[in-house]
C-alpha cells in the first residue's frame, strides 16, 4: 500500500489523505465546485481540477501536476464577461460560471458542442452551442429521455439546448449542443436554485 501523498506530489483519482483534502479546499475556497472536501481524490474532484486547467489555459487531463498546482496557487479563476447576476458558459474554456452580482461565485467543468455533423428525426444537424443571451424557460426535474440521450434535471435556455446532467463530462466539446455538467453538479444548481425559470444564460 502506498504512502498518502504529501505536499507537492502529484496527485490523481484513487489518491487521499490530509494533502488531497487541503487542494480540495483550496479549490473550493475559488469556487470550484467538488461537493464536500474529504479527503479523497475522486471524480468531482477530478472535475475540478479539469476546470481549473481549463481556466489557467493548460491541458485537461484532471490530474493535479506541478503546473496545475502553480495555477492553484496563483489563484487562477476566470472572471464574469458579462456581469450582473446569470449563468455564463464559455465556450473557448470549456466552463460555466455561476456569476452573482457580477462576481464568479461557482466553476464548473461543462461540455458543449462537438461540432461534428449527426442526424435526428432524418435532419442532419451540426453540434453546436450557439453563442448569445437566453433565458431559462423549461426545466424537468428528473431524467427527460430525448432522441439524442438521456437529459438528466436539464434546465432549457435555447430550444432544445440545456444545462444538464450526464454520466460523461470531458475536457473537450462532445455534446450534441447542450452543456453537460457532472450529475451532482446538476443536483447542486438544483439546490441551490442557480438557474430558476426566467434566468440569465450567457453562451460566448
Amino acid at each position: 500500500m502506498k504512502p498518502p501523498p504529501t505536499a507537492g506530489d502529484t496527485l490523481q483519482p484513487g489518491d487521499s489523505g490530509a494533502y488531497v483534502l487541503a487542494v480540495q479546499q483550496r479549490l473550493s475556497s475559488f469556487g470550484y465546485w467538488l461537493g464536500t472536501p474529504d479527503g479523497t481524490y475522486g471524480y468531482l474532484t477530478s472535475q475540478a481540477v479539469m476546470a481549473l486547467q481549463k481556466s489557467a489555459g493548460l491541458g485537461r487531463d484532471g490530474v493535479f501536476g506541478p503546473a496545475t498546482r502553480r495555477a492553484l496557487e496563483a489563484g487562477a479563476r476566470p472572471q464574469s464577461r458579462i456581469g450582473g447576476t446569470g449563468v455564463e458558459i464559455d465556450l473557448q474554456r470549456q466552463v460555466l460560471l455561476v456569476v452573482r452580482g457580477g462576481a464568479v461565485t461557482t466553476i464548473l467543468n461543462t461540455s458543449t458542442g462537438s461540432g461534428q455533423p449527426f442526424e435526428s428525426y432524418g435532419q442532419q444537424h451540426v453540434a453546436v452551442t450557439p453563442p448569445g443571451t437566453y433565458s431559462v424557460f423549461r426545466v424537468v426535474d428528473g431524467n427527460d429521455k430525448g432522441p439524442l440521450g438521456d437529459l438528466w434535471r436539464p434546465r432549457y435556455f435555447n430550444g432544445g439546448i440545456a444545462v444538464h446532467g450526464a454520466a460523461s463530462v470531458p475536457g473537450y466539446p462532445a455534446s450534441h449542443g447542450c452543456a453537460r455538467v457532472s450529475n451532482p453538479a446538476m443536483d447542486m444548481v438544483w439546490a441551490r436554485g442557480l438557474m430558476p425559470v426566467g434566468s440569465r444564460v450567457t453562451v460566448y
